[in-house]
């Protein structure tokens, strides 16, 4: 059974701990009966079932109430405990929460009731448009345009590796609009999944099956209403979307670090080598070590920069970035000595820890990759320094 003593640190309070406890029971109970055999089909199951039971409220503000706010803390702890239980609930609860950041943090009464709504309540997918073929991690050079005409905008461009690409029934997408270079100029928008001249271009194969498309705007006309925020303000909202999301990352590196640490402890305890449990052999206890120290490590950076973020402060940058560094690199090093640990096992197909393996790796590139993690907790170490 996974470690739960996290859960005492001071950083939650009663209602994470009981968030906690129900989100375990109701994976245990439902997650084992979802049919993974078509993904698309799946992934749609899933959000239906997560709005059923209610998670998917946690993704975004209420539209009701105006003093509504998304608790980090309570995101991750889904996330850990969801990709605990399986890889695809995870991506399929966090996406509704991602695809929707921009609405629940900028847009207007209009746009979360009119979306929001359902959202919450599994009744759309939605996705979250701002990578580019030519400039993933480097968002300050995207090349899609969003061109003025009239009372509204015309989209022209492609997005790549796109989340819910082909299944979604909403995108906020990002575009130049060009008020200033670079990042000063650019906007994002809400985009139907059945607005004219949105193509799904071609659907992406990765190495853990998810819903993943680039998507093809040609000539893609919107009214103005469908803007989120100011005109320029794209990438600040990005960043500021990142910035409340990216620890739920770690998060889920987290919870797929857990399962292999858990499946580990068992193997070891259960299987003999040279006339005793594996154990008991002092280089078995070394992996052990290392794992469990991983585990926590990680714990403690995800749930600070949650913490941080759910008492108001303004910007996380710094911690998000440590804690989706360390946790999602540390994952793949549980998880690989997991492997390591159960020997021919571990790598045959459909072996949970084999199915692990290939989950945690995309984790280490999307939302902006380790090493561009790197940069910002190097900048912001440099100017908190300087006193900027």
């Amino acid at each position: 059974m996974a470690d739960r003593s996290f859960l005492q640190w001071p950083f939650f309070d009663d209602v994470h701990r009981d968030i906690a406890d129900r989100a375990d029971d109701w994976a245990a109970c439902t997650l084992g009966d979802i049919d993974h055999s078509n993904l698309d089909t799946t992934c749609k199951t899933l959000v239906s079932a997560l709005g059923d039971a209610g998670w998917l409220r946690l993704t975004a503000v209420d539209p009701m109430d105006d003093t509504s706010r998304i608790d980090v803390r309570s995101l991750c702890i889904l996330r850990e405990t969801l990709a605990r239980h399986d890889g695809l609930a995870d991506f399929a609860f966090a996406m509704q929460g991602l695809g929707t950041g921009a609405i629940s943090l900028f847009g207007t009464a209009e746009q979360k009731s009119e979306w929001l709504s359902q959202t919450r309540e599994g009744k759309a997918l939605s996705a979250f448009a701002l990578s580019e073929p030519a400039s993933g991690s480097d968002v300050a050079n995207m090349a899609m345009t969003a061109t003025r005409d009239g009372d509204g905008y015309v989209l022209n461009g492609e997005k790549t590796w796109i989340s819910n690409g082909g299944i979604a029934d909403v995108y906020t997408v990002f575009a130049r609009t060009g008020e200033a270079p670079g990042a000063k100029g650019l906007s994002v928008f809400i985009v139907p999944a059945d607005t004219p001249g949105l193509e799904i271009a071609e659907r992406l194969d990765v190495v853990a099956p998810h819903p993943l498309a680039r998507l093809r705007f040609t000539d893609c006309r919107l009214p103005a209403s469908a803007m989120i925020g100011a005109p320029g303000a794209g990438f600040r909202i990005a960043m500021s979307v990142l910035d409340v999301f990216r620890s739920t990352v770690a998060a889920a590196a987290l919870g797929f670090a857990r399962r292999a640490l858990d499946e580990s402890l068992n193997r070891v305890s259960e299987r003999e080598l040279f006339g005793a449990p594996m154990s008991d052999l002092q280089m078995v206890q070394g992996h052990v070590a290392d794992m469990a120290l991983d585990v926590d490590a990680s714990a403690l950076l995800v749930y600070r920069a949650a913490w941080l973020k759910d008492q108001g402060a303004p910007r996380v940058s710094r911690e998000a970035a440590m804690a989706k560094l360390y946790a999602t690199d540390h994952a793949q090093e549980v998880i690989d000595k997991a492997v390591q640990l159960h020997g021919g096992d571990g790598v045959r197909k459909g072996h949970i820890v084999e199915s692990l393996y290939r989950e945690i790796r995309a984790l280490r590139i999307y939302e902006g990759a380790s090493d561009v993690q790197k940069v910002v907790i190097a900048r912001q170490t440099l100017a908190n320094a300087k006193g900027d």
